[in-house]
């Protein structure tokens, strides 16, 4: 079986984790990520979501917190505290530097993207083939108005410095309409068996990747059946701070209200968690196979058991 995630960061990571542990080692999984999220820090390109893939199913992810590296120092942080060198908001450890003076020497040499981040996971090895969303630059930016007045800034800006405590009233992803789909992304959707949306941020990972131009429109062309997992629990995302840029593009924080963004030309199937049962009704009537199981990523048994009923719906929904 030919899988096909489009993935954002933490849940991305996790839910992939818990999807190589239900599938056989015959089964192909390829992940395109998220790269609206890329920032250049220190004259270094750095990735988050890429790196939180990599890192989670290659056994090097800070497990408690979800990025970054296990064991990690912080000891050219301090120093370049010292030299007055910023920005302090945004951690980058010792050795997740070491990462991203990789990838930026390689890509000064001339390689693309797509060609560093399958060298960097010759060390990793996550068991599934990562692509990136684009080879090109995109930025995700969030407009915003405080005592500063009206600006854009860049989403980690947002989403770490100031912790979207502002409220987002536009959500822009920069590049992404002059963008092209790295090699590989379109000939893996329309070779997929199963595409699966997991339960990353609608709007900043799967909604960014699907704003580069050909990534949509493959998805929604597409033979194989369109799966996806509800970020939110409840009314509340089950991480994050999702509800925060969904209100910036009009959708309300529920399993259904999501499900009904992505709607029938795009997805065939979502999964809502057993507290949402009462809107799988709402989600059927829109043209959507839907079922409520338990969605919270407690441990991987959990995960898996939530990937075998994404890939038992893709079954019952197979075009």
């Amino acid at each position: 079986m030919r899988i096909v995630a489009l993935a954002g960061g933490i849940g991305g990571a996790r839910f992939l984790r818990g999807l190589l542990a239900a599938v056989g080692p015959q089964d192909e999984i390829t992940v395109i990520g998220n790269t609206g999220d890329d920032i250049h820090l220190y004259g270094l390109k750095v990735c988050p979501d890429l790196d939180t893939v990599m890192y989670t199913l290659g056994g090097g992810i800070h497990e408690e917190q979800g990025w970054g590296r296990t064991d990690e120092t912080w000891s050219i942080k301090a120093e370049m505290k010292e030299y007055g060198v910023g920005p302090e908001w945004f951690g980058l450890g010792d050795r997740d530097f070491a990462t991203h003076l990789v990838r930026s020497q390689m890509l000064t040499a001339g390689y693309s993207l797509s060609q560093v981040t399958e060298a960097l996971c010759v060390r990793w090895k996550p068991g599934v083939r990562l692509l990136p969303m684009s080879d090109d630059r995109v930025e995700t930016h969030v407009r915003i108005t405080d005592e500063q007045g009206t600006r854009a800034i860049h989403f980690q800006e947002y989403w770490v410095k100031l912790h979207a405590a502002v409220d987002a009233e536009a959500i822009i992803p920069v590049g992404a309409d002059t963008a092209k789909p790295a090699p590989g992304v379109l000939e893996a959707l329309a070779a997929a068996d199963v595409i699966l949306f997991p339960p990353s941020n609608p709007v900043v990972s799967i909604g960014t990747i699907l704003a580069v131009p050909g990534i949509r429109e493959a998805v929604a062309a597409a033979p194989a059946p369109v799966v996806g997992l509800s970020p939110i629990i409840g009314g509340a995302p089950v991480r994050g701070m999702a509800d925060k840029v969904l209100a910036a593009v009009g959708v309300e924080a529920t399993a259904e209200a999501v499900a009904l963004n992505y709607g029938a030309a795009m997805i065939d199937g979502w999964l809502v968690d057993t507290a949402d049962q009462a809107s799988v009704a709402a989600v059927e009537a829109a043209g959507i196979a839907c079922r409520a199981v338990p969605l919270l990523m407690t441990d991987v048994e959990a995960t898996a058991e939530m990937a075998r009923a994404a890939l038992a719906l893709a079954e019952q929904v197979r075009k």
